[in-house]
């Protein structure tokens, strides 16, 4: 018998078989999930799950108070991150946490990806935040809900706009992204790893790298995203 959530299923199910072969997880490490707004729940991957055995039954159904609504497995153990954001971001329809390693490695030395060059540009025009690691008390904690508000706060504190930087690092942890869907998550967390490693080579080259300057940082961007943007079909 169908599932009334199985597009949504399946929609998760593709964004993580996606991450996997976009290189970005590590063994069983990462997790996509999709939300349906107009019922409240959204899909997330189960916990542990190797990816050449999942299956979009597998994908597990939560509303937003991580209440499980269909699924017989655990669902990952980031889920309450991702119903936290879904809660506090209404606007948002796809998350994605991965452990990909470029992006870690700046998340491990606890600073933001600066701006370097166009490639970055054409996706936002700040530097990739990294959020400081987290308190004590809220590791002690609740510690994936705390991770959300670690997230949120972040944005609160550098007066980032979660709809123009679509992407964050947790110091010591690792990278969160999200879009408008799963699919876009995904993206992002690859635009993401990509830029990591090319502000990683940059660095290695030029120490003292200069960031991008902002004349090519409005052009890149807003040729993709302004009102007049023109890339694309």
């Amino acid at each position: 018998m169908s599932s009334k959530y199985q597009a949504l299923k399946e929609e998760c199910y593709a964004a993580n078989m996606q991450l996997n072969e976009l290189g970005l997880v590590v063994y069983t490490f990462g997790n996509v999930s999709a939300v349906d707004r107009e019922n409240g729940v959204f899909a997330i991957k189960p916990s542990g799950v190797p990816y050449e055995d999942l299956k979009p039954e597998d994908i597990v159904i939560l509303d937003y108070d991580n209440n499980i609504i269909e699924g017989n497995l655990r669902p990952s153990s980031d889920t309450k991150t991702h119903a936290y954001l879904y809660k506090n971001w209404d606007d948002i329809g796809g998350i994605a946490h991965t452990h990909a390693k470029f992006s870690v490695a700046w998340a491990q030395a606890q600073m933001d990806i600066p701006i370097f060059g166009t490639t970055h540009a054409d996706h936002l025009t700040k530097d990739i935040p990294c959020a400081a690691p987290m308190r004590d008390d809220l590791i002690e904690g609740n510690y994936e809900h705390n991770t959300g508000i670690q997230i949120i706060d972040c944005f609160n504190e550098k007066e980032l706009n979660h709809q123009e930087v679509e992407m964050v690092l947790l110091g010591n942890h690792g990278p969160f992204a999200w879009g408008k869907n799963a699919a876009k998550a995904v993206y992002n967390s690859k635009v993401l790893e990509v830029v990591a490693e090319m502000a990683y080579l940059t660095r290695q080259i030029n120490p003292e790298a200069p960031r991008l300057k902002d004349s090519l940082i409005k052009k890149h961007y807003e040729r993709k995203h302004g009102k007049d943007a023109y890339y694309g079909q």
